[in-house]
């Protein structure tokens, strides 16, 4: 039980961490999807699940990134919640991390984006508040006062996160057993699923990309992964 909860704090001090690393502090690219799931599986001892679900959510909100004054949905807590929902599930089955269990992951949890967009716009005006009191107090020459404004900004990110993430890392341990009761040909087809959404996800990253070609591009890559995926299922069937 101890695990469990050891996992559950790692999956949320990294969750807030990079939080606050993608708004307010360092901005050093950890809270892009790729980097933050892999650190995520890496803290909870399943890097591939980390690393092919963080490769996943990359190119699906590279291709749906927002522009200009809209908000855009957090893919922060996206990658976050959703690696760790896909580590803590593989070690609760025992059975090591799979495709099926990526897929399974990606398809519960992959609607954190758009709740942390919500979320988002919810801190916004707490941050802006304290921003005003910031500038006053430095124009009044009180600069601590500006910095523990500026402190205060962040802490809200850093909590709400990591309790969303968290609470990710915890829910896969209790779905996790709930797989295992899934029929044979069910996991077959989520595993196969995986491989395809990432075809989706590129597809839409080569058409958001604006390159000449794109759609020929996203087309080609999309028709690609499906016949591969659509070979080896009647492989198996043989």
């Amino acid at each position: 039980m101890s695990v469990v909860w050891t996992q559950v704090l790692l999956a949320g001090l990294w969750g807030g961490v990079v939080a606050v690393e993608r708004k307010a502090f360092l901005q050093a690219m950890l809270s892009r999807p790729l980097v933050s799931s892999t650190v995520m599986g890496a803290l909870l001892g399943d890097v591939s699940a980390g690393v092919y679900v963080g490769m996943l959510l990359e190119l699906f909100y590279l291709g749906t990134a927002n522009l200009g004054a809209s908000l855009p949905e957090n893919d922060t807590v996206s990658a976050t919640g959703t690696a760790a929902a896909a580590a803590t599930m593989a070690a609760a089955t025992g059975s090591g991390s799979t495709q099926a269990l990526w897929a399974i992951s990606v398809l519960l949890f992959i609607a954190l984006g758009r709740a942390g967009r919500l979320v988002d716009r919810l801190l916004e005006g707490y941050m802006a508040r304290l921003a005003r009191v910031a500038l006053a107090s430095a124009e009044a020459g009180n600069l601590s006062r500006a910095v523990r404004q500026n402190l205060w900004g962040m802490w809200p990110h850093f909590g709400v996160y990591g309790v969303l993430t968290s609470a990710c890392a915890l829910l896969g341990f209790f779905i996790g057993p709930l797989v295992e009761r899934l029929p044979l040909d069910l996991l077959r087809g989520l595993a196969w699923a995986f491989p395809a959404m990432a075809s989706v996800a590129a597809a839409l990253a080569a058409q958001g990309s604006h390159a000449k070609r794109a759609p020929l591009y996203a087309g080609l890559g999309a028709t690609v992964v499906t016949l591969v995926v659509i070979f080896f299922i009647l492989q198996e069937r043989r």
